[in-house]
C-alpha cells in the first residue's frame, strides 16, 4: 500500500530529482511531467511513471488528466535567476513562473488534487525581511518569485493546502546533468587568487531538499513560506572550503563594493547592447550580494523534519559532477 500519489512537474531535474527519490523511500507512487529527453538512463526505479513533455506546450484537458487522481503535485519547473532572456526581463519570469503556477494550480484544483507545494527561492524570503532593499522593484526574477507565491495562495484557497519552499544555494549531484555551478568551479581551479565579494549564503546538501519536499507533503501547512537551508556561510568561507577540496586552499581577496558594482554595471552595459536583461540586475545585485544573506532554518526544519549537515561531502560531489 502506497501512502497517495505525487505529480512532480520537472521531476527530472536536479531538485525534482532527489524529490522522486525520497518519496519513494516514504512510499509513495510518484509520476513525472518534465521536459525532454531523460538526462540519463535508468534514473528512476521501474514503477515511476515518466511522461516527458513541455507542460507550456499541452492542452488544459491533457494537464489535468495528469493531475487526475494524485494526491499532490510539486512544481519544480520554471525559470531559474540564471536566464538572461530577451529585454524586457520580467514577461519571461512572469510566464514561466508566475502564469505557469497560476495555470497549475488552477488545474490542480479542478483535478482535485489536495496538495500543491512551489519550489521556489529564498529572494523571496528577503524581500520580505529587507523591505528597504525594494528587491521585488529592481530585481525581475524576484519579482517573479513574489507574485508566484501570492498567486498560488490566491487560487488554492481552502480548497487546496498550496505552500512554498523558498530555497537558498544548494549543492550535490545527480546522473547526467552538470552542476549550476560547474562555470565558478573552473574559475576556482585556474585562477591562484580568488577575486570575490563582501558577504555570504546559506548553504544546503541536496538531500535535505528532498527530505524538505517529501516533508511539505506530509507534513506542510497550506499556506505557509518555508524558508528551507543549513550552514550560513561567508563568501570567502565558503569559496575557501570549495578550493581546498579541490586540492588546494587559495586566498580569496574580498573586492571593495565599487570596484564589483562597476563590474556589474559593465555586465548591465554588455546584456543592454546584446538586447537582454538579467533577471536579477546586476548594478542593484551587489547590494544583495554583499550582504549577510543568513537566516535560521530550524522552524521551517521543525515542521518538515528535514535533515542537516553533509555539506562537505554534497560541496565533494559538486566538484567531482563539474568535472
Amino acid at each position: 500500500m502506497t501512502k497517495g500519489k505525487v505529480l512532480i512537474i520537472g521531476g527530472t531535474g536536479f531538485l525534482g530529482y532527489y524529490a522522486v527519490r525520497e518519496l519513494l523511500k516514504r512510499d509513495y507512487a510518484v509520476s513525472i511531467l518534465a521536459l525532454p529527453p531523460l538526462p540519463a538512463e535508468g534514473l528512476f526505479a521501474p514503477e515511476v511513471e515518466i511522461v516527458l513533455a513541455d507542460l507550456n506546450k499541452l492542452a488544459d484537458a491533457e494537464v489535468e488528466k495528469h493531475l487526475s487522481g494524485h494526491d499532490a503535485v510539486i512544481f519544480a519547473a520554471g525559470a531559474d535567476d540564471r536566464a538572461t532572456p530577451p529585454a524586457p526581463a520580467y514577461p519571461f519570469f512572469h510566464k514561466y513562473n508566475v502564469e505557469a503556477t497560476r495555470r497549475l494550480a488552477t488545474l490542480a484544483k479542478q483535478a482535485g488534487v489536495k496538495r500543491m507545494v512551489v519550489l521556489g527561492s529564498y529572494f523571496a524570503y528577503f524581500d520580505r525581511a529587507w523591505p528597504e532593499m525594494k528587491l521585488k522593484e529592481h530585481h525581475p526574477y524576484i519579482r517573479s518569485r513574489v507574485e508566484q507565491e501570492e498567486i498560488l495562495f490566491e487560487i488554492a484557497g481552502a480548497e487546496m493546502d498550496a505552500m512554498v519552499l523558498e530555497l537558498p544555494y544548494i549543492f550535490g549531484s545527480m546522473p547526467g546533468r552538470k552542476p549550476i555551478w560547474t562555470p565558478l568551479l573552473h574559475y576556482l581551479a585556474a585562477t591562484p587568487v580568488l577575486f570575490y565579494t563582501h558577504g555570504g549564503t546559506n548553504c544546503v546538501a541536496v538531500e535535505h531538499i528532498g527530505e524538505a519536499i517529501a516533508g511539505a507533503v506530509e507534513f506542510g501547512k497550506g499556506g505557509e513560506r518555508y524558508v528551507i537551508g543549513d550552514e550560513n556561510l561567508t563568501w570567502k568561507d565558503l569559496l575557501g572550503k570549495l578550493s581546498e577540496l579541490q586540492g588546494k586552499r587559495k586566498s580569496v581577496v574580498t573586492l571593495p563594493n565599487w570596484m564589483a558594482t562597476l563590474a556589474g554595471a559593465g555586465l548591465k552595459l554588455t546584456l543592454r547592447l546584446q538586447g537582454k536583461e538579467s533577471g536579477l540586475d546586476p548594478i542593484q545585485l551587489i547590494r544583495l550580494q554583499t550582504a549577510m544573506t543568513f537566516f535560521d532554518p530550524e522552524l521551517a526544519r521543525t515542521v518538515l523534519h528535514f535533515g542537516s549537515g553533509g555539506l562537505e561531502a554534497a560541496l565533494q560531489k559538486t566538484i567531482e559532477a563539474a568535472g
